[in-house]
């Protein structure tokens, strides 16, 4: 059993969902110091609705990855450095918003709310927020290996969110919303640049396969190889936590290598560098 699939679609659905479910509180309880409680309604449907998208999306990707999974391996390589690369652009996107809005998320939301305080203006802010995070966790699903188990993850992941922001909701547990949000951009970004690794990894192993690169190619050649070994990110008890949590790879090529730490060290940088720009203009 892949215990690393079902960890990270753990993580990813809790990241995902709690940020998504803490979107529609922040809604409701703007118009509930507005008075606008007529409305809550259509931020529930708005909800209800995105939802419905990410469902739909997330059924289709799964189709999709099955019908390819039936051809041949080299065309499933393909598939998989290709939906990763796709994945890892859209998110990267989602994480630069993430950036220069998230010091202020509830502000913004709020913000939002109050630019489109009418029922369809409610709906479609709800639906489309709740959609964002749900394309996210589609995305990451079918770019992970063992899609079944990293489904049954997310599912688990998921239903901890659901309890923790009804608690929330309920001011039965006071939260830090800075901090969450904080944690999760961290947690995302870290993820982005391992699902760009892991893109280049498997498109060396597609052309490895048809040909168009030797076996024996320099471009091959290890960083490290800690396969079978303690540290091995499929199997090992140190590489299992340390794939789930920061993205590890146990035998990455050189290449792979130096995308993924450039990558997560570059938007970390550009993170910084916002955050200070804010701070000044405070």
């Amino acid at each position: 059993m892949d215990i690393g699939s079902i960890m990270q679609g753990a993580v990813i659905g809790f990241r995902e969902g709690l940020e998504a479910f803490l979107i529609i509180i922040i809604m409701l309880e703007y118009l509930n110091k507005t008075n606008r409680q007529d409305l809550k309604r259509n931020v529930k449907q708005g909800l209800g609705l995105g939802i419905l998208i990410s469902l739909v999306f997330g059924l289709g990707m799964l189709g999709l990855s099955a019908f390819i999974g039936r051809s041949t391996g080299e065309m499933a390589k393909a598939w998989e450095s290709s939906v990763s690369l796709i994945a890892v652009v859209l998110i990267t996107t989602f994480i630069i918003w993430m950036i220069k809005h998230g010091r202020d998320m509830v502000g913004e939301i709020e913000g939002s709310v109050k630019t489109n305080l009418s029922k369809r203006g409610l709906l479609t802010i709800a639906a489309v927020m709740v959609a964002r995070e749900g394309a996210e966790i589609v995305l990451f699903m079918a770019a992970s290996r063992d899609k079944s188990l990293y489904v049954a993850g997310i599912a688990a992941g998921l239903l901890v969110a659901v309890v923790l922001s009804w608690l929330i909701y309920k001011s039965l547990v006071k939260v830090n919303l800075k901090t969450i949000f904080n944690i999760t951009l961290a947690y995302l970004i870290l993820q982005a640049g391992f699902l760009l690794g892991y893109a280049i990894h498997e498109g060396l192993s597609y052309f490895k396969s048809v040909g168009v690169l030797a076996g024996d190619n320099m471009i091959f050649e290890k960083v490290y190889n800690f396969a079978d070994t303690v540290l091995d990110h499929k199997t090992g008890a140190v590489g299992i936590p340390l794939y789930v949590t920061i993205g590890w790879y146990s035998r990455p090529e050189w290449v792979q290598f130096m995308a993924q730490y450039l990558y997560t060290i570059g938007l970390f940088l550009y993170w910084r560098i916002i955050s200070k720009k804010k701070i000044k203009n405070t």
